[in-house]
């Protein structure tokens, strides 16, 4: 019941290249904005509304978000809400909420010139073929074997 009380779960696009920081210790922090998009019925029709988000990663989650995220990149990402407050260059205290990454899942978009992901029924053909040649050439073995004999 505890993990309940401070999820948030997104899917959206990362907004920039995530900014890596890396701390003299070695950890390394990765912020980035992800836009989530809904589509919102008002009077006069739909509307596509965007959504802005701060988040935020720690340690391998930014290690990875280093690697593999780009401006525009799909993603699902778990987190927590942090709340916290700091000292503008203008000497205002500023208030920010930000998310806390927990878990992401990268999401293969098929853009032009990618590699399609097959579907499971394309998969189970995949793996059918791989078992036929598999059995072919273990006959084919098996002839070899036995004239060797």
């Amino acid at each position: 019941m505890n993990k309940l009380q401070n999820t948030i779960n997104l899917i959206g696009r990362a907004g920039i290249t995530p900014v890596i920081r890396t701390f003299e210790n070695g950890v390394k922090l990765a912020k980035f904005s992800l836009a989530t998009n809904e589509i919102v019925t008002e009077v006069n029709g739909k509307k596509n509304e965007t959504q802005w988000h701060n988040i935020v990663a720690w340690g391998k989650k930014a290690e990875l978000i280093e690697k593999f995220v780009k401006k525009g990149q799909l993603m699902a990402v778990d987190g927590k809400l942090v709340n916290r407050s700091f000292m503008a260059n203008d000497g205002s205290r500023r208030k920010m909420t930000e998310i806390q990454v927990n878990e992401i899942l990268l999401i293969n978009t098929n853009k032009k010139g990618d590699t399609p992901t097959p579907s499971p029924a394309q998969i189970k053909e995949m793996k059918k073929g791989q078992i036929k040649q598999l059995n072919a050439k273990n006959s084919e073995l098996n002839k070899q074997q036995k004239k060797a004999s």
